[in-house]
């Protein structure tokens, strides 16, 4: 390419750039509300979120009782969900939903209301507080428009969500057999085989809870072990019941093994002593 030519081409473009954000800038100082709608809708339809949302922040409460002021509410809401901004987006899809209840855009502001929390959602490794309120979002969204066209996403984001739930609640689980506190691994493996039925973790947390009591018995005090190996044995029974085909059967079957020799050296020591 002509280097000249190349050269125009730069100044042109910057001299563009200068122009355009000279008239920016003249519309931010300007009185003229309808100017400033007009422009802030069409740099919204340019993918200019930026500006058109720090136009609208500007007229919208200038436009309150006007038949704009549903409109621009709604398009505040979407120039910070298309830049990512999903905390504000939230907050000015639940505001629109709520003002305006009965508008046509209402669904939608709620499911988009909804997809900002989810959006928010952090890694399985951090606090899930808000994949916990980002469900019920959703939840609520499904109970409210059942046969919306956005109903088999949210469902898939509900799935989503609960898989990072089992997660979270499967590893913090087993950081307490990991860290050899058998006894609050046998509480925590309980309690997530009450909260989470359906888990794809389910059977690993089964074969974990038998050992882990197991693990707890051998360490109990002589008085507590026979109590505490019966109700391995019984955590062995379940199991089996529940995965007779599990690849962690042949180790299950051992920590059987392991229990009834326990118990039966328990049972000899007890005759002895009587």
């Amino acid at each position: 390419m002509n280097r000249g030519f190349f050269h125009t081409v730069v100044l042109l473009g910057l001299l563009l750039m200068a122009t355009g954000c000279s008239n920016f800038q003249k519309l931010l100082k300007s009185n003229d509300v309808t100017k400033k709608y007009q422009a802030a809708l069409q740099y919204y339809e340019k993918e200019d979120y930026y500006r058109a949302s720090q136009l609208l922040d500007q007229v919208i409460p200038l436009l309150s009782g006007t038949e704009e002021a549903e409109k621009a509410q709604y398009y505040q809401a979407m120039t910070h969900f298309q830049q990512g901004d999903y905390i504000l987006s939230e907050n000015y899809f639940r505001t629109f939903y709520t003002t305006y209840p009965r508008s046509p855009l209402a669904e939608e502001a709620m499911f988009l209301q909804a997809k900002s929390l989810y959006n928010q959602s952090p890694a399985h490794e951090q606090d899930q507080t808000s994949t916990a309120t980002s469900l019920e979002a959703l939840q609520e969204f499904l109970v409210r428009y059942p046969a919306s066209e956005h109903a088999k996403e949210v469902n898939e984001m509900i799935d989503g969500l609960n898989v990072k739930l089992d997660k979270k609640a499967f590893e913090s689980a087993r950081l307490y057999y990991q860290l050899r506190y058998y006894k609050s691994a046998v509480v925590a493996f309980t309690n997530f085989q009450r909260e989470h039925p359906a888990s794809p973790y389910s059977e690993e947390v089964a074969y974990l809870k038998l050992d882990a009591q197991y693990k707890f018995a051998m360490e109990s005090i002589p008085s507590k072990q026979e109590e505490r190996f019966m109700e391995a044995a019984d955590f062995y029974q379940g199991f089996i019941d529940q995965y007779p085909e599990s690849s962690y059967l042949r180790n299950a079957e051992q920590i059987y093994e392991n229990t009834l020799s326990e118990l039966e050296k328990i049972k000899k020591i007890n005759k002895e002593n009587s």
